[in-house]
Protein backbone atom coordinates (compact mmCIF):
# COMPACT_ATOMS: atom_id res chain seq x y z
CA UNK A 1 0.00 0.00 0.00
CA UNK A 2 1.42 3.31 -0.77
CA UNK A 3 0.10 6.67 0.55
CA UNK A 4 -1.98 7.79 -2.24
CA UNK A 5 -4.18 4.08 -1.39
CA UNK A 6 -4.10 4.84 1.71
CA UNK A 7 -5.75 8.55 1.11
CA UNK A 8 -8.11 7.00 -1.51
CA UNK A 9 -9.16 4.51 1.55
CA UNK A 10 -9.75 7.04 3.99
CA UNK A 11 -11.94 9.48 1.96
CA UNK A 12 -14.01 5.79 0.99
CA UNK A 13 -14.70 5.45 4.65
CA UNK A 14 -15.31 9.22 4.96
CA UNK A 15 -17.76 9.27 2.59
CA UNK A 16 -19.91 5.76 2.79
CA UNK A 17 -20.23 5.75 6.44
CA UNK A 18 -22.91 8.42 6.58
CA UNK A 19 -24.43 6.38 3.54
CA UNK A 20 -26.35 3.03 4.10
CA UNK A 21 -24.20 1.16 1.63
CA UNK A 22 -21.96 -0.37 3.89
CA UNK A 23 -18.50 1.51 4.57
CA UNK A 24 -16.88 -1.89 5.70
CA UNK A 25 -17.55 -3.53 1.99
CA UNK A 26 -16.55 -0.69 -0.08
CA UNK A 27 -13.32 -0.26 1.94
CA UNK A 28 -12.76 -4.45 1.57
CA UNK A 29 -13.99 -4.32 -1.98
CA UNK A 30 -11.08 -2.05 -2.95
CA UNK A 31 -8.46 -3.08 -0.80
CA UNK A 32 -8.60 -6.94 -2.65
CA UNK A 33 -9.39 -5.35 -6.21
CA UNK A 34 -7.00 -2.49 -6.28
CA UNK A 35 -4.24 -3.26 -3.32
CA UNK A 36 -4.01 -7.03 -3.08
CA UNK A 37 -4.66 -7.38 -0.01
CA UNK A 38 -5.53 -10.46 1.72
CA UNK A 39 -9.04 -10.67 3.39
CA UNK A 40 -7.67 -11.36 6.85
CA UNK A 41 -6.36 -8.09 7.04
CA UNK A 42 -8.59 -6.26 4.57
CA UNK A 43 -11.01 -6.73 8.02
CA UNK A 44 -8.84 -5.25 10.16
CA UNK A 45 -7.98 -2.13 8.09
CA UNK A 46 -11.39 -1.71 7.75
CA UNK A 47 -12.12 -1.84 10.81
CA UNK A 48 -9.70 0.49 12.05
CA UNK A 49 -10.29 2.90 9.42
CA UNK A 50 -13.72 3.68 10.93
CA UNK A 51 -11.19 5.07 13.81
CA UNK A 52 -11.29 8.52 11.91
CA UNK A 53 -15.14 8.87 11.57
CA UNK A 54 -15.76 7.63 14.86
CA UNK A 55 -13.88 10.84 16.14
CA UNK A 56 -15.79 12.73 13.91
CA UNK A 57 -18.77 11.73 15.29
CA UNK A 58 -16.82 12.62 18.75
CA UNK A 59 -16.28 16.00 17.50
CA UNK A 60 -19.76 16.76 16.11
CA UNK A 61 -21.93 15.47 19.35
CA UNK A 62 -19.55 16.40 21.89
CA UNK A 63 -22.34 17.78 23.86
CA UNK A 64 -23.83 14.99 23.44
CA UNK A 65 -21.48 12.97 24.78
CA UNK A 66 -20.47 14.75 27.78
CA UNK A 67 -24.02 14.61 29.06
CA UNK A 68 -23.33 11.35 30.15
CA UNK A 69 -21.17 12.39 32.82
CA UNK A 70 -24.27 13.80 33.88
CA UNK A 71 -26.29 11.01 35.88
CA UNK A 72 -29.30 12.24 34.89
CA UNK A 73 -28.94 11.43 31.38
CA UNK A 74 -30.40 8.74 29.27
CA UNK A 75 -27.85 8.49 27.11
CA UNK A 76 -25.02 6.69 28.84
CA UNK A 77 -28.32 3.80 29.24
CA UNK A 78 -28.42 3.67 25.64
CA UNK A 79 -25.02 3.37 25.08
CA UNK A 80 -24.23 0.73 27.17
CA UNK A 81 -27.38 -1.37 26.74
CA UNK A 82 -26.60 -1.35 22.77
CA UNK A 83 -22.95 -1.91 23.12
CA UNK A 84 -23.14 -4.69 25.42
CA UNK A 85 -26.09 -6.40 23.07
CA UNK A 86 -23.97 -5.86 19.94
CA UNK A 87 -21.13 -7.74 21.35
CA UNK A 88 -23.32 -10.48 21.95
CA UNK A 89 -23.94 -11.29 18.20
CA UNK A 90 -20.94 -9.14 16.87
CA UNK A 91 -18.12 -10.90 18.20
CA UNK A 92 -19.21 -14.55 16.83
CA UNK A 93 -19.50 -13.06 13.61
CA UNK A 94 -16.17 -11.42 13.78
CA UNK A 95 -14.61 -14.75 15.04
CA UNK A 96 -16.32 -16.60 11.90
CA UNK A 97 -15.23 -13.80 9.62
CA UNK A 98 -11.48 -13.82 10.86
CA UNK A 99 -11.26 -18.03 10.14
CA UNK A 100 -13.71 -18.70 7.92
CA UNK A 101 -13.06 -16.52 4.42
CA UNK A 102 -9.47 -16.70 3.76
CA UNK A 103 -10.23 -16.09 -0.05
CA UNK A 104 -10.57 -12.95 -2.05
CA UNK A 105 -13.58 -14.23 -4.20
CA UNK A 106 -14.94 -15.79 -0.54
CA UNK A 107 -15.29 -12.55 0.92
CA UNK A 108 -16.06 -10.39 -2.56
CA UNK A 109 -18.99 -12.86 -2.22
CA UNK A 110 -20.05 -12.45 1.04
CA UNK A 111 -19.81 -8.71 0.70
CA UNK A 112 -21.98 -9.08 -2.34
CA UNK A 113 -24.75 -11.22 -0.22
CA UNK A 114 -24.36 -8.74 2.58
CA UNK A 115 -25.64 -6.07 0.45
CA UNK A 116 -28.20 -7.55 -0.81
CA UNK A 117 -29.54 -8.34 2.24
CA UNK A 118 -29.23 -4.63 3.19
CA UNK A 119 -30.83 -3.54 0.25
CA UNK A 120 -33.80 -5.83 1.39
CA UNK A 121 -33.68 -4.70 5.03
CA UNK A 122 -33.91 -0.79 3.34
CA UNK A 123 -36.72 -2.22 1.79
CA UNK A 124 -38.88 -2.36 4.99
CA UNK A 125 -41.28 -0.36 5.55
CA UNK A 126 -40.75 2.11 7.63
CA UNK A 127 -42.27 4.74 10.04
CA UNK A 128 -41.50 7.43 8.50
CA UNK A 129 -44.34 9.17 10.92
CA UNK A 130 -43.19 7.80 13.80
CA UNK A 131 -42.62 10.00 17.17
CA UNK A 132 -41.48 8.57 19.70
CA UNK A 133 -37.89 10.65 21.47
CA UNK A 134 -34.96 9.37 22.45
CA UNK A 135 -36.41 9.94 26.19
CA UNK A 136 -39.59 7.44 25.11
CA UNK A 137 -37.07 4.35 24.02
CA UNK A 138 -37.48 1.66 26.12
CA UNK A 139 -35.13 -0.74 27.20
CA UNK A 140 -36.37 -3.63 24.65
CA UNK A 141 -35.97 -0.93 21.99
CA UNK A 142 -32.58 -0.58 22.98
CA UNK A 143 -31.64 -4.73 23.29
CA UNK A 144 -33.04 -5.38 19.72
CA UNK A 145 -30.95 -2.74 18.11
CA UNK A 146 -28.16 -3.41 19.85
CA UNK A 147 -28.47 -7.21 18.75
CA UNK A 148 -29.17 -6.11 15.16
CA UNK A 149 -26.13 -3.53 15.27
CA UNK A 150 -23.58 -6.66 16.04
CA UNK A 151 -24.23 -8.30 12.56
CA UNK A 152 -22.80 -4.87 11.11
CA UNK A 153 -19.57 -6.24 11.61
CA UNK A 154 -19.83 -8.78 8.58
CA UNK A 155 -18.92 -6.43 5.40
CA UNK A 156 -21.74 -5.52 3.18
CA UNK A 157 -23.69 -5.38 6.25
CA UNK A 158 -24.77 -1.19 6.50
CA UNK A 159 -24.45 -0.63 10.33
CA UNK A 160 -26.39 3.17 10.07
CA UNK A 161 -29.19 1.26 7.44
CA UNK A 162 -29.62 -1.51 9.66
CA UNK A 163 -29.77 0.07 12.78
CA UNK A 164 -31.76 2.96 11.73
CA UNK A 165 -34.35 1.30 10.05
CA UNK A 166 -34.99 -1.26 13.38
CA UNK A 167 -35.35 2.56 15.58
CA UNK A 168 -38.10 3.84 12.62
CA UNK A 169 -39.69 0.05 12.41
CA UNK A 170 -39.79 0.71 16.45
CA UNK A 171 -41.75 3.43 15.89
CA UNK A 172 -38.62 6.06 16.69
CA UNK A 173 -38.98 9.80 15.19
CA UNK A 174 -36.18 9.50 12.12
CA UNK A 175 -34.09 13.01 13.80
CA UNK A 176 -33.78 10.44 17.20
CA UNK A 177 -33.05 7.87 14.91
CA UNK A 178 -30.12 9.08 12.91
CA UNK A 179 -29.38 10.65 15.78
CA UNK A 180 -29.01 7.15 18.28
CA UNK A 181 -27.23 5.47 15.53
CA UNK A 182 -24.15 7.60 14.66
CA UNK A 183 -23.88 7.62 19.31
CA UNK A 184 -23.99 4.42 19.89
CA UNK A 185 -21.41 3.28 16.93
CA UNK A 186 -18.86 4.53 18.88
CA UNK A 187 -18.64 2.34 21.50
CA UNK A 188 -18.65 -0.89 19.21
CA UNK A 189 -16.07 0.67 16.97
CA UNK A 190 -13.83 0.95 19.87
CA UNK A 191 -14.92 -2.88 21.00
CA UNK A 192 -13.85 -3.84 17.40
CA UNK A 193 -10.85 -2.05 17.37
CA UNK A 194 -9.90 -3.82 21.03
CA UNK A 195 -10.81 -7.04 19.58
CA UNK A 196 -8.25 -6.58 16.34
CA UNK A 197 -5.43 -4.85 18.43
CA UNK A 198 -2.30 -5.70 17.10
CA UNK A 199 -3.65 -7.17 13.75
CA UNK A 200 -2.75 -4.20 11.27
CA UNK A 201 1.47 -4.15 12.12
CA UNK A 202 2.41 -4.87 8.33
CA UNK A 203 1.00 -1.42 7.01
CA UNK A 204 3.84 1.63 7.25
CA UNK A 205 3.02 3.99 10.26
CA UNK A 206 2.88 6.58 8.13
CA UNK A 207 0.21 5.07 5.74
CA UNK A 208 -1.77 4.44 8.56
CA UNK A 209 -1.64 7.72 9.95
CA UNK A 210 -2.81 8.96 6.26
CA UNK A 211 -6.06 6.74 6.80
CA UNK A 212 -7.07 8.07 9.91
CA UNK A 213 -6.38 11.78 8.63
CA UNK A 214 -8.40 11.16 5.46
CA UNK A 215 -10.71 9.53 7.09
CA UNK A 216 -11.73 11.88 10.20
CA UNK A 217 -11.64 15.24 7.85
CA UNK A 218 -13.83 13.63 4.95
CA UNK A 219 -15.95 12.51 7.58
CA UNK A 220 -16.74 15.50 9.41
CA UNK A 221 -16.88 17.77 6.40
CA UNK A 222 -19.50 15.33 4.66
CA UNK A 223 -21.45 13.50 7.18
CA UNK A 224 -24.53 16.71 7.18
CA UNK A 225 -24.16 16.92 3.73
CA UNK A 226 -24.47 13.01 3.20
CA UNK A 227 -27.06 12.50 5.44
CA UNK A 228 -29.20 14.65 4.27
CA UNK A 229 -28.79 13.30 0.77
CA UNK A 230 -29.42 9.42 2.36
CA UNK A 231 -32.66 10.83 3.56
CA UNK A 232 -34.29 11.64 0.09
CA UNK A 233 -32.10 8.89 -1.90
CA UNK A 234 -33.52 5.03 -1.79
CA UNK A 235 -30.70 3.23 -1.40
CA UNK A 236 -32.46 -0.08 -1.52
CA UNK A 237 -32.25 -0.94 -5.19
CA UNK A 238 -28.68 0.45 -5.13
CA UNK A 239 -27.44 -1.71 -2.36
CA UNK A 240 -29.60 -4.68 -4.39
CA UNK A 241 -27.79 -3.76 -7.47
CA UNK A 242 -24.43 -3.14 -6.25
CA UNK A 243 -24.71 -6.58 -4.46
CA UNK A 244 -26.13 -8.71 -7.34
CA UNK A 245 -23.47 -7.29 -9.56
CA UNK A 246 -20.98 -8.11 -7.02
CA UNK A 247 -21.84 -11.32 -6.67
CA UNK A 248 -21.72 -11.96 -10.89
CA UNK A 249 -17.86 -10.71 -10.86
CA UNK A 250 -17.25 -13.54 -8.46
CA UNK A 251 -18.30 -16.41 -10.76
CA UNK A 252 -15.99 -18.48 -12.85
CA UNK A 253 -15.01 -17.07 -16.25
CA UNK A 254 -16.23 -13.66 -15.28
CA UNK A 255 -13.64 -10.46 -15.79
Amino acid sequence: MDPIQAAILGIIQGITEWLPVSSEGQSILFMIRYINISPEDTISLAIFLHLGTMFAVLIKFRKEFLATLNPDSGLLRILVITAACSGVTGIPCYLALKHTFTSGEGTTLLIGVMLILTGIILSLPSRRNAHRTREEITTKDLVITGLVQGFAILPGISRSGITITTLLLRNVEQKSALAISFLISVPVVLGAMLLDIGSITEVQPTNILIMFVTSFIAGYITMDILIRFAERVNFSLFCIALGAVTVILTLPGVL
